[in-house]
């Protein structure tokens, strides 16, 4: 049974989520994204930033920033939330494929603490390994029914499509990251991962970018939403592809459910563009569902 506390179900209620928002100008290299509530959503940078996480509104609007000196912020790619409450950092971006001190911080918000586990992959003997194999960059997890679970961000590499996935146990300490599957995603490379609130629905974004002409950047991206998978096998259930459109070159990093029906995925700040969110459904809402909302309206 998939098993969330109400501190980190997301219930948006009566107020209807803004379509798109601007983030605050603090967040330009927005990594990570979890929803805590309508209210309460919370963010951390790429590798630029310090090891901060940065607490917004429901419209950008910040509201605090937790500054945690005692962590190493290597390069921190995703965040996510147990039964608990309690936030897990994911200290393993790995662009080189060469790093042997991949992290996932765990913050306590309401005792102020923090612990940490650090892990390796089974199958990496390298580091870094041959450029064929070089597929252990990582930006994306999530946490579900005591596990960790992390999705490699599949290099563009010629015959080099695969997204891996990887488990861990939500425990600190050291461990080994088991691989438990992958799947062929074209042209995409993966950057962040979520679960839906009922753990029905599992949803990764990607993009591709690349230089027209030689000279100017674009960039295609896309929301994969799995379903009807069982336990952790989201790799068998079925798969949708929906399109991110995005005129100018834009780069998602990060996605978390608003409820069990739509996401926020966020974007990092470009040349022309502030960093900001927007709103995709990605399964309509059973009748069940609906009914409880027409209630609440």
């Amino acid at each position: 049974m998939f098993l969330l506390s109400l501190l980190s179900v997301p219930s948006f209620g009566q107020q209807k989520p803004k379509k798109r928002f601007k983030l605050p100008p603090q967040l330009s290299e927005a990594s990570g994204l979890y929803i805590a509530g309508p209210d309460s959503l919370w963010w951390h940078n790429d590798s630029g930033d310090g090891p901060m996480i940065y607490l917004t509104d429901g419209r950008g609007k910040l509201l605090r920033i937790d500054t945690l000196s005692h962590l190493q912020h290597i390069d921190w790619e995703d965040i996510t939330s147990d039964d608990q409450g309690r936030i897990y950092i994911g200290d393993f971006g790995n662009n080189a494929n060469a790093r042997q001190n991949l992290k996932i911080y765990r913050y306590d918000l309401e005792a102020g603490t923090t612990d940490s586990l650090s892990f390796a992959y089974e199958d990496q003997k390298q580091f870094p390994p041959p450029p064929e194999w070089a597929n252990f960059d990582m930006e994306a997890f999530f946490w579900m029914n005591d596990s960790l679970h992390l999705f490699s961000k599949n290099r563009l590499r010629r015959g080099n499509y695969q997204c891996k996935h990887y488990v861990l146990a939500d425990d600190p300490g050291e461990q080994v990251a088991r691989l438990q599957d992958s799947i062929y995603l074209r042209k995409r490379v993966i950057t962040g991962a979520a679960i839906s609130p009922d753990g029905k629905t599992m949803a990764l974004v990607g993009y591709n970018f690349k230089m027209c002409l030689g000279f100017f950047p674009s960039s295609a991206a896309s929301l994969f939403v799995f379903k009807n998978f069982n336990g952790s096998r989201f790799f068998e259930g079925e798969m949708e592809r929906k399109s991110l459109s995005c005129f100018f070159a834009t780069q998602y990093e990060s996605v978390d459910f608003i409820d069990n029906n739509q996401v926020y995925v966020a974007s990092e700040k470009t040349v022309i563009i502030p960093p900001r969110a927007k709103r995709r459904r990605v399964r309509k809402a059973d009748k069940k569902e609906s009914t409880l909302t027409a209630i609440r309206e």
